[in-house]
């Protein structure tokens, strides 16, 4: 992946503003995402004709979602953030809430640490009992392998009805 680009381009009566491909380059992400983050109401960029221009609140915003995503944050739960943020007490708000969501996400990765904890335990179970039976496979088999390659030499057979083996002889 290449490295983001930053973007800065001086425009009109609205301070600086960013296309989309500008922003798409310096984040990292394609065109398409952007849209999709617009079409979901997170990004709302001015329009001249068909052309978007996204100010300086659209850049961070899109800097807040790339980032909320990497943390785990939903989209709605995003939204809910930026709302309050507009609200006219919204940062003490969206700073509480964002504390809120924070630890219950890291309450639920706390949570599947333990269960990965002891999911890896059940698995090291499983792969020693599976070495030990391989093993023991692995010498039974030897063991009948030497057993087929020395056989024991006939002699000293006992006979079921407990006399001892003779030979016949003619005589």
């Amino acid at each position: 992946m290449t490295q983001p680009q930053p973007a800065f381009k001086e425009s009109d009566a609205h301070g600086t503003t960013f296309t989309i491909g500008e922003l798409a380059r310096e984040f990292g992400i394609t065109t398409r995402a952007i849209r999709f983050y617009e079409d979901e109401g997170l990004l709302s960029p001015l329009r001249m004709g068909t052309k978007r221009l996204y100010r300086r609140r659209d850049r961070a915003r899109l800097k807040l979602i790339l980032r909320g995503k990497r943390l785990g944050f939903t989209l709605s739960e995003m939204r809910e953030a930026f709302d309050l943020y507009d609200d006219a007490h919204g940062e003490s708000r969206q700073l509480r809430y964002y504390l809120k969501v924070l630890d219950e996400k890291r309450e639920h990765l706390l949570r599947q640490r333990e269960d990965l904890e002891e999911t890896l335990k059940e698995l090291e179970h499983s792969y020693a009992h599976c070495e030990q039976l391989l093993s023991a496979q692995e010498k039974a088999k030897q063991d009948r392998k030497a057993d087929t390659a020395n056989p024991e030499p006939p002699g000293d057979i006992d006979r079921p009805d407990g006399g001892e083996a003779r030979l016949k002889t003619g005589s």
